[in-house]
């Protein structure tokens, strides 16, 4: 099962960012156990260092950045990304550019907090509670 996860998703775990760390770190768990193939776009992993060093310092920052890098699959953001996503109908540029590289890498599905800011994905996008019930459905049958 190939995932993409927004960096909402993401920051919420290494955040401790309640009530959404829950679902977010059994998501994550997931990725842990192989049960799930984690994809991140590229610009994630920039934005959460930002945010992160923000938030804990650089070494924290660093840290996370090496776990989530020996985890998850990236998905690069390249020219063809940048004009698929510019020329998307999406209303946010950030959310097209991680729609688009999810879709260039392979990503079958797409986790995030903000479903509705992904309505016009070509992928199925759902939220965290909602993969959850999802995933547990389709590992039963």
């Amino acid at each position: 099962m190939k995932l993409l996860f927004d960096t909402n998703i993401i920051l919420d775990v290494l955040l401790d960012r309640k009530p959404f760390s829950n679902e977010a770190s059994f998501l994550l768990s997931k990725v842990e156990q192989s049960e799930i193939a984690g994809f991140l776009c590229s610009t994630t992993i920039t934005t959460i260092h930002y945010l992160v060093s923000k938030a804990l310092g650089n070494q924290a920052a660093s840290r996370h950045i090496q776990s989530l890098l020996s985890l998850f699959i990236i998905a690069p953001v390249n020219r063809v990304v940048l004009e698929k996503a510019a020329s998307s109908k999406f209303k946010d540029f950030e959310d097209a550019v991680l729609h688009e590289a999810a879709c260039h890498a392979g990503a079958k599905y797409i986790v995030t907090r903000n479903p509705s800011d992904f309505k016009h994905s070509s992928l199925p996008v759902f939220g965290p509670r909602e993969f959850i019930a999802a995933f547990e459905l389709l590992k039963n049958n």
